[in-house]
């Protein structure tokens, strides 16, 4: 039996788990381990944001650089962090949405729209780390 990780076991200290998901599903399954470990576990409505904003940032990630770096989860009592890095310099770009559906542009709104807050920040290596956080 996997032992939960409770904010109270440690309240200065965030609980975090880094993986390198090669798609996103592997991310998905990343973030549904790492919700059951948290004590309290998080509400249903705040761990479905969390899988929907790293399935987007990871599918993102590896549509546009090519591959997924490292994904960090970390948590503390009023917030879940998400860190996805890149290999590529390129910042995201907002685009129109294509009703069509061939082209996309919905995902970038949607991370904006989920989160407390989003940065883009020059990563490890020459890459980037996008930065988002929700409310726990």
């Amino acid at each position: 039996m996997q032992r939960q990780l409770a904010i109270d076991d440690q309240p200065s200290q965030p609980v975090q788990r880094v993986c390198h998901p090669g798609s996103a599903a592997d991310a998905r399954d990343f973030v549904r381990s790492f919700a059951a470990l948290l004590s309290p576990e998080p509400p249903d409505l705040t761990t479905q944001n969390l899988l929907l904003l790293v399935s987007e940032l990871v599918a993102n990630a590896l549509r546009h650089a090519g591959a997924v770096t490292a994904l960090h989860l970390r948590a503390d009592v009023e917030r879940i962090e998400v860190f996805v890095e890149d290999p590529s310099p390129a910042l995201p770009q907002e685009r129109s949405p294509d009703l069509s559906g061939s082209n996309g542009g919905f995902g970038w709104p949607m991370v904006h729209a989920l989160a407390l807050d989003v940065a883009v920040l020059p990563g490890p290596g020459g890459g980037k780390t996008v930065q988002a956080a929700l409310p726990r």
